[in-house]
């Protein structure tokens, strides 16, 4: 770690290097030198290309200047299966009574940048651990369709978790998705993964996102994960809608967006998530 500083010209000594939270799959440590404090992760047990996702992901969301993340200092591809490191600035801060309000307007700004005119995305990203394959699209259906659905689908069913009346119900949804999804929403930048541990408060409680999977992509996709296991206050989707007003489809959407993330759970937590699955396969094929 000592050696990944120097590297990025912090040179001073380190004072304190203390194990924190990082989600399931990381190894996450506060480490404070004498210049500065950083946030670093390491793994040694994921893709090479694991956290040059996230950090390009990061600096395309930086680039919009609508939503703060944290600045990235230094990442790793790794050679040979060693340890990798992601070195980031620590933010740290609390809450304030406007938190909520400002994190709605800001990703609406985000959401309401011009990017284009395709859907999907140029790289692969990772969704937990599990490699998102992307490729450009002209069509939000045909992408949801065929690198979203499609490819956790085949993976519960290598899972041996996608049998049954669950496999029939979900090749049905994908013969009549298009009566669901649109062709040609807004095209968005998407953080993509974007549930309430994704996101936390800086200096002043301004909010900023962190651990992006992103995706150009239609918004309400972003929004339905918002919803799905909570962590957003009510003023979150207030002031979200006074700057981007959700469109009139969006309820009857949000389940079909939910879905992919549920698929993406019942992938990498197992059977607890099949009921959730199963309930929203059924809603739309019966």
């Amino acid at each position: 770690m000592e050696n990944k500083l120097r590297s990025i010209g912090d040179h001073s000594k380190i004072k304190t290097i203390q194990s924190v939270s990082g989600g399931d799959i990381n190894q996450a440590y506060f480490v404070e030198t004498a210049a500065q404090t950083y946030f670093i992760k390491s793994n040694k047990q994921v893709s090479a290309t694991f956290f040059q996702a996230e950090a390009e992901g990061l600096d395309r969301i930086r680039a919009t200047k609508t939503i703060n993340v944290p600045e990235v200092f230094h990442y790793d591809v790794a050679q040979n299966d060693e340890e990798i490191f992601l070195i980031m600035e620590w933010v740290e801060g609390a809450k304030h009574a406007s938190t909520g309000k400002w994190l709605g307007e800001d990703l609406a700004a985000l959401h309401s940048t011009n990017v284009g005119d395709q859907y999907g995305l140029d790289r692969s990203t990772f969704v937990g651990e599990i490699r998102q394959e992307n490729l450009l699209f002209d069509s939000w259906l045909d992408y949801y369709r065929e690198q979203r659905l499609q490819p956790q689908m085949n993976l519960a069913i290598s899972n041996g978790s996608m049998t049954g009346k669950r496999l029939k119900r979900m090749e049905q949804l994908l013969t009549r998705l298009d009566q669901y999804v649109p062709h040609a929403p807004r095209v968005s930048l998407l953080h993509g993964d974007l549930w309430g541990g994704n996101w936390l408060a800086g200096l002043n409680g301004k909010p900023y996102l962190i651990d992006p999977s992103i995706v150009y992509g239609d918004p309400l996709f972003e929004i339905a994960f918002t919803e799905l296991f909570g962590g957003f206050p009510a003023d979150f989707y207030a002031s979200y809608q006074s700057t981007l007003p959700l469109k009139d489809y969006y309820e009857d959407i949000k389940p079909l967006y939910q879905l992919f993330y549920l698929m993406v759970h019942l992938n990498l937590f197992g059977e607890s998530y099949g009921t959730s699955v199963d309930r929203i396969l059924k809603h739309y094929t019966a």
